[in-house]
């Protein structure tokens, strides 16, 4: 019996320790009053709205009410798209009958137009003439004959009707032309001005030779022409330019749009006169081809073909005496054009010649003695050059 005896004793000693209390513990005593209190504080913090807390609430409706109109427009973009792909494949018979058709009418569309601009630039083009027969000219070649000896660095003879090249020395090498460049500022002048347009002398003591021009002097312009083309007047040059629309500027800018027009591809201008001897430049094959077109032109051949003038201007109390500086002109069938001459250029010469019913343009560049070089060009074409007569065509 003492073992059960024992059992009873410490069960009775651990609910007598569970019973003690520890000296450390303390026991907070909360009254009724103090739990009335917190239950009211808390009430009230949850009805008293916390900082920016109505700022946030409209953000919140605006994002939810983006969110929803974006989903929205999604449903219905799908529902669309869901309906117009439906639609397409029920009906791709009927779409494939009408937009094969209309492909093809806008095709045919663009191509009559496009027809249309075609033939209406192509007859810009064409030349326009009263006679529309077509001129058989004799053909022309050389015999066997001894090249002339020339110190131009470059020359050639064209035959201007049939437009063969007879002779030629470095024809595709660019050179200087000094005052042959007034052939192009004649030519670009006769397109705007009329003989009879009063000119006033803007530009005073211009560089080279010249009539000495006074500033403030007044002109007619077949006048100055005259002036520029005969003794290779510079100041006559530039007042022409300088009463261009524009300026000066603008009638070199001229100049060059009708080198472009001509096709003289070798050819550039910078001024007027032809001073600068390195951005002004040709070659002699461009510089017959212009000289051919220039001849066809009435009132250029009339000045050129000029030795001696004096002009005045308009008030007549100036006079000005002009000679021709071709030493060649009315010499063996010599007719003109120009002549120039500059330290970088050398000496230069453009000639219209007409020989036994034919016309020649012949042109030497950088030329030690352009009159002496020119007049053996012109017995090569007394000894050596001949013609095929074609016959014409039976009807």
């Amino acid at each position: 019996m003492k073992p059960s005896g024992k059992k009873i004793y410490q069960k009775k000693k651990q609910r007598k320790f569970k019973n003690t209390k520890h000296p450390k513990h303390q026991v907070t005593i909360v009254t009724k009053q103090q739990i009335e209190q917190k239950e009211k504080d808390v009430s009230q913090s949850k009805d008293t709205p916390t900082k920016f807390s109505w700022i946030s609430k409209i953000f919140y409706k605006q994002k939810t009410a983006s969110q929803n109109n974006k989903e929205q427009k999604k449903k219905k973009t799908l529902f669309q798209n869901r309906h117009v792909s439906q639609w397409v494949r029920n009906h791709d018979s009927d779409i494939q009958l009408i937009l094969f058709p209309s492909i093809l009418l806008v095709i045919l569309i663009i191509l009559s137009v496009f027809n249309n601009q075609l033939f209406v630039s192509i007859a810009k083009q064409e030349p326009i003439a009263e006679d529309q027969s077509t001129a058989i000219n004799p053909y022309p070649y050389v015999q066997a004959v001894g090249a002339p000896i020339i110190s131009a660095k470059t020359a050639i003879i064209l035959d201007r009707g049939s437009q063969v090249i007879l002779y030629s020395k470095n024809p595709q090498l660019r050179f200087s032309m000094a005052s042959t460049t007034k052939i192009m500022s004649a030519l670009v002048a006769l397109d705007y001005y009329k003989p009879d347009d009063i000119l006033t002398v803007k530009t005073g003591n211009v560089s080279g030779s010249g009539l000495n021009l006074v500033p403030g002097e007044k002109f007619h312009f077949i006048d100055l022409m005259y002036a520029m083309l005969l003794p290779s007047a510079n100041d006559a040059a530039q007042t022409i330019a300088d009463n261009y629309p524009g300026g000066s500027n603008i009638f070199v800018k001229k100049m060059n749009e009708k080198a472009q027009a001509l096709h003289l591809i070798n050819t550039h201008y910078s001024d007027p006169i032809g001073l600068d001897d390195d951005t002004d430049y040709s070659t002699v094959i461009d510089m017959a081809r212009l000289a051919s077109f220039a001849i066809s032109n009435p009132t250029f051949v009339d000045i050129t073909s000029t030795k001696i003038k004096t002009i005045y201007t308009t008030n007549y109390q100036r006079q000005y005496p002009l000679a021709n500086t071709n030493e060649l002109l009315g010499i063996d069938g010599v007719t003109g054009i120009k002549t120039g001459t500059t330290e970088g250029a050398g000496e230069v010469l453009v000639t219209s010649v007409v020989k036994n019913g034919h016309e020649y343009i012949i042109v030497v560049m950088d030329s030690d003695n352009r009159f002496v070089d020119t007049s053996r060009l012109l017995n090569y074409i007394d000894s050596g050059v001949k013609y095929v007569e074609p016959s014409a065509p039976k009807k």
